[in-house]
């Protein structure tokens, strides 16, 4: 298993406290959109943790799936019951590398954040064009990528099939502190 991954399960536990050098965000944000003729799907999650540092250039990224808000209701239990299943997978996961990150560059970086995404208990790797901002003892990380419906098992019923779009788009925006004891 990889130690980082491991390392992000105990730092939402009481028990471990990061060293110093790795930075935090306990309150990111993740937003899916899909375009169907039908109807726009959007939905967004303020409630994302994350674990990321700038020496190793390492992230982790844990996203409850119940968080997810939508404008109507019956979108959201259908997103929880019926798609997603949160009952039975409750997270998604993101552990990555930034690709040749410089943590002593101040300012934007643009660079490809490589890793696997894991939704459903399947996991894929993806790649992400991310911004990298560095400013003053803080990072902000923003970025997009499309998550294609057939790659995670979700099920749609023929019927349903014309309002749900085959790709999603998903963009994030975490904004990370130092972690301090």
């Amino acid at each position: 298993m990889n130690k980082f991954l491991l390392l992000l399960l105990f730092v939402f536990s009481d028990n471990y406290l990061p060293a110093s050098g790795e930075y935090i965000e306990r309150q990111g944000q993740v937003m899916f959109f899909s375009y169907t003729s039908v109807e726009n799907i959007q939905a967004e999650n303020n409630q994302v943790n994350s674990l990321f540092k700038p020496e190793t250039s390492e992230i982790v990224v844990s996203v409850l799936m119940r968080a997810f808000v939508f404008k109507k209701s019956l979108m959201h239990e259908h997103f929880n019951e019926s798609y997603i299943e949160s009952d039975l997978y409750p997270k998604a996961t993101f552990s990555g590398k930034i690709i040749d990150f410089d943590p002593s560059i101040k300012g934007v970086q643009t660079r490809l954040i490589k890793g696997d995404f894991t939704l459903k208990n399947t996991t894929k790797p993806v790649e992400i064009k991310a911004k990298i901002i560095a400013e003053d003892d803080t990072y902000k990380i923003e970025g997009a990528l499309s998550v294609l419906v057939e790659d995670y098992d979700i099920k749609v019923p023929p019927l349903l099939s014309p309002n749900i779009a085959k790709k999603i788009d998903v963009s994030f925006n975490f904004k990370y502190s130092p972690y301090e004891k």
